[in-house]
């Protein structure tokens, strides 16, 4: 994973890259080279580039491990208040609140909105059973709710429900 040191050292030499082009943009259009147009639309670029590393470099890209967490994938996400993970049909109840606690974290944005005048973002979590050949159904865990007003939510509220760990499939030996 990058760090926004290394976006830093990426913007240096992308920025060295772009005055190298801009410096034949204007030594081609003093000699009247044939590929000069194409060096702005390169320096252009490098500009552009340039920026959105510069930009990488300042935020920080990293997540959020919480001791106990499983993997889990982003199922549905309307970009406010509703998201929904998908997890392992084999998770237990603990490693389900980590995951559920992991993903709040991860998924909190200054972006997010709430539409409905709550301004709570709630994380639910599912994994599908085939109770038979062909058929999927999904069961629900739990969900969280945390607060979108602030980056820490001491106070997110997890609830697990124990009777659909009853309908999961029992490992087998």
């Amino acid at each position: 994973m990058f760090t926004t040191t290394d976006f830093l050292q990426y913007t240096q030499w992308s920025g060295i890259a772009t005055l190298v082009f801009a410096a034949l943009a204007v030594l081609a259009f003093i000699l009247k080279w044939g590929i000069r147009f194409r060096l702005v639309g390169t320096t252009g670029f490098m500009l552009v580039l340039t920026g959105g590393l510069f930009a990488l470099s300042l935020v920080p890209l990293s997540r959020t491990v919480i001791p106990g967490a499983v993997k889990y994938t982003l199922v549905y996400d309307t970009g406010s208040t509703q998201t929904v993970i998908a997890t392992s049909p084999k998770i237990s109840p603990s490693q389900l609140e980590a995951t559920l606690r992991q993903a709040a974290n991860n998924l909190y944005s200054y972006g997010r909105l709430g539409s409905r005048g709550d301004n709570y973002l709630t994380i639910r979590a599912r994994t599908l059973i085939h109770p038979e050949q062909g058929v999927s159904v999904p069961v629900y865990l739990g969900q969280i709710k945390r607060t979108l007003a602030t980056r820490e939510d001491p106070q997110m509220s997890v609830e697990i429900y124990p009777e659909k760990f009853a309908q999961l499939p029992k490992p087998t030996a």
